[in-house]
Formats: structure tokens, C-alpha cells, sequence
């Protein structure tokens, strides 16, 4: 925690106190009905709520007991500490007990034994050792105390009323429980006391001579000392001093001569003057003249009388040798110091009456210098820290007195707080419609958030927005607007304007400037629920930045109605809110385009978001809207939203439970999190970090959580969001959080009850943290254990270096980089990084810096290599080869890549850790380099998609070894590049040997690794299914039928699983089984017998033996609807479906209406593209496979699809899929022409759109080669003459043609298909290559 702004001071006598207690300082003070409990300038230790409405009036700390008393009306409260250490140590209320009403405050004061005594028209004198508290002795008064103050041994009673000329003096006679005596005795003053106390003892359990010191209205301390004697006045005058004239100032006006005097007592002095000591070397401590005249002070029973006039001037007396028998009057001029550290008068206004202060200094043993506490009855309560040596050395340099602290807030609960766009300058309302503006300095040692005005407004205030950094603020009522001006501590209103308009007004909005330098002139609008506006223009009373004053004709004009305007096309608003400032700052440009500034966010009932900017047009006094970007998140009646600048929303369900992050301008969803109903979300703010990172605070009744955004991580399917940063405020107030906000450099300022918590960017990783709360603790699990963020134990790191590193370019040798590398084909390049690594590894040394590039030239990653060919000599025009191809030739290396540099590479590995990467995220790196040397070893006889699938099946069985019970299946990215392999019968063999060989593969293996999506062969399918069959069989030791019942059947193969029934002598269904296989199932009669079995054994929930009886019934779909229904297997239900279908000629009826109705439905609902297009592949619409890849999947079905929250998220997205684009859209004619109906337009998003992703993920130099060399297809003009059905050549579409393009479009006029792009299934191409007929290819000449 940076700072704390406790709350708003009460203006009475006695509303800080502060005392020493248990090794540790305390100090405690009144806040509205609240007690703040402090334990240094900046660190607040508890808060106190009353229960009574009523606001307290006096509070007193007892230094013995550590207990608080605390009065409101006619109640006082005890309050005992509970717990010892700084953590567990808090206060809990003790006893309460009444006294008598009255019009006046009361007064508190604590003595020994924990004897409190309170005063008003009464003296009472409780025990509060007992619970309840029992009065001892009760004295009525003839008019009411103003204070009333026990002696610190319980001796005497000091008591004045409020224009008292006579202390009454109570002297104690008994000390016994049954009965207390005092005398009474009157220490006559000239005028009317003002204040009085009694000396602090040296420590608590010291008896001393009792001294009591009385100012009085004519200016003049007097020192009141015990005399000795029976029957004598129980005190005498010691002495006195001449306040007034302690400090001449012949400048100074005698009747408005003002004094401010403390004492410092004896205790204080030697502890402040040991502390100086400290701060000095023995050789400076010799030579430094004032620290020896201090020594010397110290050395004697003195205490000092420090005198401030406020202008500049402070005037110390020694009070030596205070006591009975000592010298009278001993009282000595030690310091007179001239400085501007004491001009704490320098921002009040000529004839302005300042504001009483009371002063309390104090110094705590062996941990600080002196502390002097004023206490503004304006109510603020300043702390400053002095050495005592410079204080009292009139030769000393300035900051003699240090700003520690300023503490003030509200006086009543908090509900909201507005910055301003700078966040330079924020205001802070209460339920009392005070408001109160707040200046921000960053950088400061002082607290960093001044108050500037407050504000009273009987008004409700129902928006408030601040202009031109907190110097103007505007002020929204039911229908008035109101303007003033906040540029000096007094603050004046400019203007208050009557508005009427339609609807309920749900913002006010600060509007772009017509220019940059033009300062005086501002606009801001307000829009209603009815989607009506209002604008109006403010004239400033400032100079524009060209020095120039506005021009005013007539009288001035602050504030007048611009004009009105209708937003038609916002729908149904639910509420318009204005944007929260993020990212870089903006440039005022005039235009009105998409790259402006956004003013406003919007959301409607259904969750349709919204972003708006706006244009003043002052030469035809309109205003014009334009939307920039907008979405349809699904999220209906959404409770809270918040939007930034970078057109990032954050949206809360109706039930203030669910927070979910979107990405506008992406129309993506980022995150989501239930966070249960006892956590009602109740607050959302944004910021970023200066290289536009974003940070969302989301705001709960008692603790505020920081999201921070991460890189996009589609491999691992990662989160695009987590929290790095948990505050809970519980411990320092029972009161809940009303509303925070973000300052611009990055603190965060929380408003809870009457107090304001200002919480910097530092994130400590310690478990115990200065001022620091439980959810501090809470961030380094988060932070250095969640994130995989190495911090050092008890180190710091800034909030906004741990969000960089969680974001921002990732070194070329991350895991990440180098699967992206891989993806894109530039498999040469990783081998490149991973060589340059093992060069670095060999040689490196503990301490090294390592660099992110290792030396490599960033140009190797995106400019193309135009030398590099591959295998058949021609050169390829994909943006694939922008670096050398897979297959490109590496021999001309100084060194080349092999399974063993491999090897030695991981093992290098195991031993140096790489600052840059986490302790997974190097465990993944150390798995790639493994799996980029099993390929290198491969690489002769696999194509580059093969090789793909090979590298991400082995990181897959090296995560599932390392994982117990993992048991993912590969994605369907990875079965895409198997599925569009050339290679297949290599990865059959490779897949087989991750699982031990063929002879172990079990349905679960098969489903983990997609085989049967993949494989293209039906003949390869068949074979493996069965090999599939007979592992099924063969798994357990009993060797049970049942297991393999559904895979024979599907293979149509009856007469074996017949002969394993035969064997199956132990099965008790054996001879029914037998008997029944036994039956030729193309009679009806014995079909209806398997499907009668079918059902009983549904309702038995044995799902695999049912299905397996449906197809003995020759009822494939019934089948199939069970895998999916009941056994919840849709690869199951594929691969029944292929091989009973025999899809060697296409896709059968079952297995088409499969793939139409419930995997497209799927990928449609999920938003899966890769899915949808292996399964338009599969159904040979392989046009629409192809824009299955660039365009959403639920607008290519006919059948319209709920999309839900899934459908949304960021991982339906992934730049892997520009991969496959570039490669499938120039494979045939069929794709081609897909490619043709995507427009221009849609691919150039669709790249760009690609490229942001890259860059989210840390990629950016992939991202910059995607851009840089990606090929758009080449548009051709309506005019051309079509050569093929009507239809334009696709062959026109490349710029260069391929050398081999697959003829797959038929011949005749195509009829219109089922799907929204119609055409007709034809022969699939052969998994292997073949000699293409000279008929069905197109070659590079066009022939």
C-alpha cells in the first residue's frame, strides 16, 4: 500500500490521540462514526465502525492497557486489544455503558489501573477492569467540562469549562475500590483556559511529580507544579511563558497575532535526540555543534515549548529541571529559526481566518526521528517527521520538518469515485452529497493524493466527469447541470443550466476537442435511456495553449445547450457509460473515422456492446456519432460493463456473479469466471500498462482482484487472462469497498466507507508486507507461482514489469515461438534457433546474459528466402516459404541438426536454467527439442504436414508420461494436418509405436490420437479397426466377446466374433450368444430378435454391447445415436459409421447425415473450424471446407445453429488456420473456388485479424511475415468470360500458377446441393500420390 487517507478528521478537541504502547506507536482518531486506528503515517492498522448513526466525539488511547475509549452522545465504549503480533493484533469492544446527555461533547481521559474518567455536566470515574465498567465517584459540575484530564497516576483531576477563568484541581484521597474522595482546589487564570494536560511520565510505570500546564487566552503558558505540605494549595505556579512574545514579528499585526504551541515531553526529547544520535557517525557527532547543545539539553529534565506563528517562524524554550523543589521559572530560549519549512500559512488568502489546530508531537524509541501531528479543523491531520538537531539548528538546510503523511477523506460512506482522462485527477462523492476533488502527484515521497476543494451539494448528483485535469468539474442533477471552477482551494460556481429531455440521462461524456491546443472550450454530452441527447458547450476560463484568452461577446457564457441529437441505431440501451483511458494517449486529429478516440461504450438489454466516437461540428452546432466497432456477446441483462480505449469490454451477468472479458473489435471472448454468489461483482475498471498491456480491476464488497492479460496460448489452450493481484481491505475495515479507480501511473485507489486506500504498482512477494493486507500475502502464489514468474524470495517487482512479462515478444527460443515456427512451416529456422542455442549452452556460464534473438538476425524470420525450393525444384508462392522450407537442404550449414545435437541440447538443458522461461515452460522446450530431433529423423519420408502432426503427437505422449491420468485427445488442428498428409502410412506406424506397437493399440489410443478421423484409406481404415477389434479382445486375461462385439460387427465380421464365443466357455451368456450368432440376419425375423436384444440391453445401460446388437440388426444410425448419445464418443460413432459404410467411394447415408447434422452442428455451436472443415472435406465440399477456415461456421449452414459463449471464446481462433488456408485454398479447383467466394475485403481481415494474434501471442515476427508475405488471390473482373459451368476460371485466381492443381469439379452444370454453396461429390484423391491422368490435371502451361 502506498497510502492510506483514513477519512475526514472530526473537528473537536479531543478526536486524535496517540500513545505508546507494547513496543509499538498508536494512534487513533475520529472519522465520522468511525474510529481509525493507525500504526505509522502510512499504514492503517484497523477501522472502528460505531454502530450508533451518530457521529463520535471524543476518543482517548490508554499507553498501560493498550484499550480505547470512545464516546458518542451518552455512550461510551471500551474497546481491549486482542492478539500480539502485527497481523493478529486488533481491537474488539470490551463494555459499554452510559452517562448523562447533554448539549456539549464529552471528554475522555485514562489514568492508572485503567481508571477512565469521563466528564460533560458530570465527572464520572469508571474501573474498567471489570466488564461492565463500574463508576467509583461521580462529581456534578456547574457548567459542562470542556476538558477534563486525569493525572497519569490517578492522583488529580484537571478539569475547565468552556470559558472557565479557574481550573478545578481534584486531588485524590483514597485510592480504595469502596470508596474515592477528592479534595476540590482552583488555579486562578486571568482569562479563559483553553487547553490543558498533565506531563507524560519518562515510562508508564515512572511516578513523577505531577506538572500540569494550562494555556490561556492571553497567550501565555503556565507551568503549575505540586506543592509539599498538608492543608497547602495543592498546586503552585513554576512558571510561565510569554507565547505571543516568543516571536517578533514586527510584520506581523498584533491583533491577528497567531500562536500555535506543543510541549514535548521529556521522553520524547531523549528518544529523538538518541535517534539523531544514531543518524550521525562518532566523528561527525563530535564536530556537529547543535547535535552537542541538543546532548546537552537532553541531558537535563527539560521539555520544550515549540512555538509556531505559521508565516515562517519557530521559537523552542526549554522548561528545565520541572518539579516541586527545582528552581521556578527555569525557562530558556534554545532555538529561533526563520525557515519556509514552517509556512503553513503560505496557501491561505489575505483576511481569511485560518482554521484552529491542535498539535501533538511524539517520537517512538529506536524506530524514528520526531513526529509533530497537526490537526487542521478543516479537516485534515498533517504529519511531518523532524530530526530534533536540524529542527532546533537555525543554520540547518531546509526540510527541517518532512511531509510524511496527510490524512483526511470523507466523513460519511463513499459511493463513487470519477477520474479524470489523465488520471491526474479524481473526485470522490459520499452518500451526503459532499464531493470532494483529489490532485494526483506521482513520484512524491508525500502522499500522493492531495485534496484540493470539497464541495457540499444538497442536490442529488447523479454523474459527475472533471475537465482540463481536475481544474473544472460538472456536476449532473435530475435536471440541472452545474459547472464550477476548482482551479484554486476555493471553489466558485460558473454555472447552473436547466435541462429537459426524454428519458433518463445515463452519462456524461467529455467530448474530443475541436483541436489540441484549444483549452477553453470544452463540450460534453448526456444520453438517456430513450436514446436522446444533449450537448453542451463550456467556456472555460483559462488561456489555450497558444497563450491566447477565449473571446467572450457580452457577458460571459459559461455554460449553454449545443444542441440535441438522437441515436436511432443504439437499440435498446441498457446504460451508456464513458470508456476508461488505456493504452497510448490520443492524438486529436478532426476526423471522424475508426481510428478516433472512442468517448462512450453502450450496451443494450440482449448484450449487444457498443463503442462511439463522436465530432463536434461548431459551423452547423451538431454533433456527429459514428460506432466503431460492436458485438453481440449473449449476455443478457448484464448488471455492470465497462469498457477501455482499446476496445476491451468487461460485462457482469444479472446475477453479479460471472465476469466475462471480450474483445470488441476481435468479436472474441477472452475469459470468463464464476465467481459464486456470495461474491457479487459490484465494480470494474481499466487501465494498461505504457506498451497498451490492459489490466482490469474488478471490484467485490471486501477485496479487489487484478486481471491481467496474458499472451494467447493455442497449444496449450491456456488462459487469455489471470489474476496477478488480490486486495482485501477486510483487515483494515469491517465497512465494504463503495467504489476504486485507477490513477494514471498506474495506482489504484479504493473508497471504503469514509476512507481512501491508494495502492501502488509494487508487488511484494514477502509474507510479511509492509502495510500490506492478507490479499498481498495471496499475489506470490499468484504472481511468482501461478504465472511462472521467477521473482527472488522478499523481492519487488512492478506491477506493470510483471504484466509485460506475462505479454510482449517472447525469445525466439520459448516453446511457444518455436511451435508457431513449426506450424508455419519454418522448421529449418527452428533448427537454425535451436543449433544457436546449443552454441550459447555450450559456453555458457552462470551469470551470462543470454540474449532473446541468440544472436540470430531477426530478418531470418520474415524475409523470404527466394533461393530456398523444394524437393521437385519449384518454387512455392505460399507465404509458407518466407523462410527455408522443411525440406530444404541443410548441408551447407557450419553445422547441422540431428537427433544427437537433440539429445545433447536437452541435456544442457536439465543443468542451466533460462532467465526468460518459466520452470514448465522449459520443461516444453527441452520436450520440443526432443520431438524436433525424433522428426529430423524421420524427415526423408514424411511431407510437411505430416511432420507437424509427428511433432505435436510426441510433445503430446511426452505430456501424458509425464502427466498421470492424462488422457487428452489430440486436437483437432493436429488431425487436420494427418488428415491432409501424403504420409499417412508413417504416421499409422509412428502412432502405433507411441502405444508399444500395434499389438496394444486400444479403442482409447485410437481416440486419443484421432487415427480413424485421419486416415483417408478405407482399406488402412478397415485394417486398423481390426487391429483395433482383436486388442479389445485380448486387453484382460478373461478375453470377454462383449469387449470386442461392436468393432467385429462393424467389420461386418460375425463368423469370428462367433468363434471367440465359442471360447468364451466361462460366460454365462455363452450358449445364447452362440445360438443367436448362429442365425442369418438378413431375415427380418431375426433382426427384430437383435434389436429387441438392442433395447434390453439400453435399459441395462450396457451402451457398447447395445450398439453392437443394432448393427447385428443391420440399424447403423440407431447405432451410431447411441455412441453419441449415450456413450458421449464421437469418434466412435465416425468410425462404426466409415467402416459398416465402406466410405471408400464417399461418405454413406449415415455417415453423411453424421457429419452434416451433428459434427458441423458441433463445430458451429463451438465455433471449431478445424473440425468443420475436415468434416466438409470429408463430405467432399471441399470449396467449403476451405471457407470454413476464414469464416464463421454457423453462417455456412442452412440450418441455423445457438452459438453460446464457447462459440466466442478466443480459442475458436488460432493463426495455425492462415496455415492450412494458404495450403488447401490451391489444392484443386473445388478449392480454389471456395477461395473465390471470399471476398478480398474478408481475407485481408482475416490476415490482419491473424496477425493480431500472432502479436497477442508474443509471435510478432511471425505476425510480421504474415503480412509481409502473404499472397491475396488475384481479384478478377466480372467482365471476364467464364470458362468452366458459367463460373470464372478458378485457375485465373494465382498470380503464378502451381504446377499440379487437382481437376475435382464436375463437368456438367452443377446442381444444387444441400449446402449454401450446392455442387456435387466426386472420387476423393488417393491418400498416396499416383500419376494423375493427363485429362484430370492443369499443369503450369496452362494446357
Amino acid at each position: 500500500m502506498r497510502a492510506v487517507l483514513p477519512g475526514q478528521p472530526e473537528a473537536s478537541l479531543q478526536a486524535v490521540s496517540t500513545g505508546y504502547w507494547d513496543g509499538r506507536r498508536i494512534i487513533v482518531y475520529i472519522t465520522g462514526n468511525a474510529l481509525a486506528i493507525l500504526s505509522d503515517p502510512d499504514t492503517i492498522h484497523q477501522t472502528i465502525y460505531d454502530n450508533d448513526e451518530r457521529r463520535l466525539e471524543a476518543v482517548a488511547f490508554d499507553e498501560s492497557s493498550g484499550k480505547i475509549a470512545a464516546c458518542t452522545g451518552a455512550t461510551v465504549r471500551v474497546y481491549r486489544p486482542l492478539g500480539h503480533g502485527d497481523d493478529s493484533l486488533k481491537w474488539a469492544l470490551q463494555a459499554s455503558f452510559e452517562v448523562g446527555e447533554g448539549s456539549t461533547p464529552a471528554t475522555l481521559s485514562w489514568g492508572s489501573s485503567e481508571e477512565l474518567l469521563v466528564g460533560r455536566s458530570s465527572l464520572w470515574l469508571y474501573d474498567t477492569t471489570t466488564t461492565p465498567p463500574v463508576c467509583h465517584w461521580q462529581q456534578t459540575l456547574s457548567s459542562p467540562a470542556k476538558a477534563a484530564n486525569l493525572s497519569y497516576d490517578s492522583s488529580y483531576i484537571a478539569s475547565i469549562g468552556y470559558y472557565d477563568r479557574l481550573v478545578k484541581v481534584w486531588r485524590r484521597l483514597t485510592f480504595s475500590s469502596s470508596e474515592v474522595l477528592f479534595d476540590l482546589s482552583y488555579l486562578p487564570h486571568p482569562r479563559a483556559i483553553t487547553s490543558i494536560h498533565w506531563r507524560k511520565p519518562f515510562h508508564v510505570d515512572q511516578t513523577i511529580d505531577n506538572v500540569l500546564y494550562t494555556f490561556c487566552a492571553d497567550k501565555v503558558l503556565r507551568v503549575w507544579t505540586g506543592a509539599d505540605g498538608p492543608g497547602c494549595q495543592p498546586f503552585n505556579l513554576w512558571g510561565k511563558l510569554d507565547i505571543a512574545a516568543a516571536i517578533q514579528d514586527e510584520q506581523e499585526d498584533e491583533r491577528n497575532q497567531l500562536r500555535w504551541a506543543f510541549i514535548i515531553g521529556q521522553r520524547d526529547i531523549a528518544h529523538a535526540t538518541e535517534r539523531a544520535v544514531q543518524e550521525k557517525g562518532d566523528d561527525e557527532e563530535k564536530e556537529d555543534v547543535a547535535l552537542q547543545y541538543l546532548l546537552s539539553i537532553a541531558n537535563r529534565d527539560t521539555e520544550l515549548c515549540v512555538i509556531f506563528d505559521g508565516r515562517g517562524i519557530m521559537s523552542a524554550w526549554a522548561l528545565e529541571i520541572v518539579g516541586s523543589k527545582a528552581k521556578a521559572n527555569n525557562v530558556d530560549n534554545v532555538a529561533y529559526v526563520r525557515s519556509k519549512d514552517f509556512e503553513f500559512l503560505k496557501t491561505s488568502t489575505a483576511g481569511e481566518v485560518p482554521p484552529h489546530v491542535e498539535i501533538i508531537g511524539y517520537c517512538n524509541k529506536n524506530t524514528s526521528n520526531l513526529h509533530v501531528l497537526f490537526h487542521h479543523f478543516d479537516g485534515k491531520v498533517e504529519v511531518f517527521e523532524s530530526n530534533i538537531a536540524d529542527l532546533l539548528d537555525p543554520t540547518s538546510p531546509p526540510n527541517r520538518l518532512v511531509p510524511r503523511a496527510t490524512w483526511s477523506g470523507h466523513s460519511a460512506s463513499i459511493k463513487k469515485i470519477v477520474r479524470n482522462f489523465s488520471g491526474r485527477a479524481i473526485v470522490s462523492r459520499n452518500e451526503k452529497g459532499e464531493a470532494i476533488i483529489w490532485r494526483h502527484t506521482a513520484g512524491s515521497r508525500q502522499t500522493k493524493l492531495v485534496r484540493h476543494n470539497v464541495i457540499s451539494e444538497e442536490r442529488h448528483i447523479h454523474r459527475i466527469c472533471l475537465l482540463r485535469g481536475g481544474r473544472f468539474v460538472v456536476f449532473l442533477h435530475h435536471s440541472n447541470i452545474t459547472l464550477w471552477d476548482c482551479t484554486t482551494s476555493k471553489h466558485t460556481l460558473l454555472a447552473d443550466c436547466k435541462f429537459d429531455v426524454v428519458g433518463k440521462p445515463l452519462c456524461v461524456l467529455v467530448l474530443p476537442r475541436l483541436r489540441a491546443d484549444l483549452q477553453s472550450v470544452a463540450h460534453i454530452a448526456t444520453i438517456t435511456s430513450e436514446r436522446r441527447g444533449i450537448v453542451w458547450e463550456l467556456q472555460l476560463p483559462m488561456k489555450n495553449a497558444n497563450g491566447a484568452k477565449p473571446e467572450v461577446n457580452g457577458h460571459e457564457e459559461h455554460l449553454r445547450e449545443f444542441c440535441t441529437f438522437t441515436l436511432d441505431e443504439a437499440g435498446d440501451l441498457a446504460y451508456v457509460l464513458p470508456v476508461d483511458p488505456a493504452g497510448s494517449t490520443p492524438v486529436v486529429t478532426g476526423f471522424l473515422d475508426v481510428f478516433a478516440r472512442d468517448v462512450a461504450i453502450s450496451y443494450t438489454h440482449d448484450g449487444r456492446v457498443e463503442f462511439w466516437t463522436a465530432r463536434v461540428d461548431p459551423q452547423q452546432n451538431r454533433v456527429e456519432w459514428l460506432s466503431t466497432s460492436s458485438m453481440e456477446t449473449g449476455v443478457t441483462e448484464p448488471a455492470l460493463v465497462s469498457g477501455s480505449t482499446m476496445k476491451k469490454a468487461a460485462l457482469v451477468n444479472r446475477n453479479r456473479s460471472e465476469v466475462t472479458i471480450w474483445d470488441i473489435r476481435g468479436a472474441r471472448a477472452e475469459y470468463g469466471q464464476d465467481f459464486e454468489g456470495h461474491n457479487t461483482v459490484q465494480d470494474l475498471d481499466w487501465t494498461s500498462t505504457p506498451d497498451a498491456q490492459s489490466i482490469l480491476a474488478v471490484g467485490f464488497p471486501y477485496r479487489v482482484v487484478l486481471l491481467a492479460q496474458m499472451r494467447f496460448d493455442y497449444l496449450n489452450k491456456g488462459p487469455a487472462w489471470a489474476p496477478v493481484r488480490e486486495i482485501a481491505i477486510r483487515d483494515f475495515t469491517p465497512h465494504p469497498i463503495g467504489d476504486s479507480t485507477w490513477l494514471g501511473d498506474g495506482n489504484l485507489v479504493i473508497g471504503a466507507g469514509n476512507q481512501l486506500f491508494l495502492y501502488d504498482r509494487a508487488l511484494e512477494t514477502t509474507a510479511q508486507a509492509a502495510g500490506a493486507g492478507a490479499g498481498d500475502n495471496h499475489q506470490q502464489r499468484l504472481v511468482s507461482g501461478g504465472m511462472g514468474i521467477r521473482v527472488p524470495p522478499g523481492g519487488v517487482r512492478d506491477l506493470f514489469d510483471v504484466v509485460q512479462k506475462l505479454n510482449g515478444p517472447l525469445p525466439v527460443f520459448h516453446p511457444q515461438f518455436l511451435s508457431q515456427c513449426i506450424l508455419a512451416g519454418k522448421t529449418a529456422v527452428v533448427q537454425r534457433v535451436l543449433l544457436a542455442l546449443n552454441r550459447v549452452l555450450r559456453f555458457h556460464v552462470e551469470g551470462d546474459v543470454i540474449d532473446d534473438y541468440l544472436g540470430l538476425d531477426p530478418e531470418e524470420f520474415y524475409v523470404r528466402d527466394e533461393t530456398s525450393a523444394t524437393a521437385n525444384g519449384r518454387s512455392d508462392p505460399s507465404y509458407l516459404t518466407s523462410g527455408p522450407s522443411f525440406n530444404s537442404d541443410s548441408s551447407n550449414a557450419d553445422e547441422a541438426f540431428t537427433e544427437a545435437t537433440a539429445l545433447a541440447i536437452c541435456e544442457k538443458l536439465q543443468n542451466v536454467t533460462l532467465p526468460q522461461l518459466s520452470g514448465h515452460e522449459q520443461i516444453q522446450l527441452v520436450a520440443l527439442t526432443e520431438c524436433a530431433g525424433v522428426v529430423e529423423g524421420q524427415r526423408r519420408s514424411l511431407d510437411e504436414n505430416g511432420a507437424r502432426f509427428t511433432h505435436f503427437f510426441r510433445q503430446h505422449a511426452l505430456r501424458r508420461g509425464r502427466t498421470a491420468g492424462a488422457t487428452a485427445q489430440m486436437s483437432w488442428r493436429e488431425i487436420c494436418w494427418a488428415y491432409h498428409s501424403t504420409s499417412q502410412d508413417v504416421l499409422a506406424g509412428f502412432v502405433a509405436r507411441q502405444y508399444h506397437g500395434a499389438a496394444s493399440m486400444l479403442w482409447g489410443d485410437a481416440r486419443e490420437s484421432g487415427v480413424f478421423m485421419w486416415l483417408t484409406d478405407a482399406a488402412a481404415v478397415k485394417a486398423q479397426f481390426e487391429i483395433v477389434a482383436r486388442n479389445e479382445y485380448t486387453k484382460s486375461e478373461l478375453k470377454d466377446p462383449v469387449d470386442c462385439s461392436l468393432f467385429y460387427l462393424a467389420l461386418k465380421k460375425k463368423a469370428v466374433l462367433r468363434g471367440l464365443w465359442r471360447m468364451a466357455t466361462w460366460n454365462k451368456e455363452q450358449a445364447a450368444t452362440q445360438r443367436l450368432l448362429g442365425n442369418n440376419f438378413e431375415d427380418p425375423k431375426w433382426r427384430t430378435t437383435a434389436l429387441k436384444n438392442a433395447y434390453a440391453l439400453l435399459s441395462k445401460r450396457r451402451f457398447h454391447y447395445a450398439a453392437a446388437f443394432f448393427l447385428l440388426a443391420d440399424h447403423l444410425q440407431d447405432a451410431v445415436n447411441v455412441c453419441l448419445n449415450q456413450i458421449k464418443d464421437l469418434q466412435l460413432a465416425i468410425a462404426i459409421a466409415r467402416v459398416y459404410e465402406d466410405d471408400s467411394g464417399g461418405a454413406g447415408p449415415v455417415l453423411r447425415r453424421l457429419l452434416e447434422n451433428e459434427v458441423l452442428a458441433l463445430a458451429a455451436q463451438e465455433g471449431n473450424r478445424w473440425l468443420a472443415s475436415w468434416a466438409f472435406w470429408m463430405l467432399k465440399r471441399r470449396d467449403m471446407a476451405v471457407r470454413a477456415l476464414i469464416t464463421p461456421v454457423y453462417t455456412l449452414l442452412e440450418t441455423p445453429v445457438s452459438t453460446g459463449l464457447k462459440a466466442k471464446l478466443f480459442l475458436t481462433d488460432d493463426p495455425a488456420l492462415v496455415v492450412l488456408y494458404s495450403q488447401l485454398r490451391q489444392k484443386t479447383l473445388q478449392t480454389l473456388r471456395g477461395a473465390s467466394k471470399v471476398t478480398p475485403r474478408v481475407e485481408w481481415e482475416f490476415v490482419i485479424h491473424n496477425a493480431r494474434l500472432y502479436d497477442r501471442m508474443g509471435c510478432d515476427l511471425l505476425g510480421l511475415d504474415l503480412v509481409r508475405n502473404w499472397e491475396f488471390l488475384r481479384h478478377v473482373p466480372s467482365s471476364t468470360a467464364p470458362e468452366l459451368g458459367g463460373e470464372i476460371d478458378p485457375r485465373n485466381l494465382l498470380k503464378r500458377r502451381s504446377s499440379l492443381i487437382i481437376q475435382d469439379l464436375p463437368l456438367s452444370p452443377a446442381a444444387p446441393g444441400d449446402m449454401k454453396t450446392g455442387g456435387h461429390a466426386v472420387k476423393a484423391p488417393p491418400s498416396v500420390f499416383e500419376e494423375p491422368d493427363a485429362n484430370s490435371l492443369l499443369d503450369n502451361f496452362g494446357f
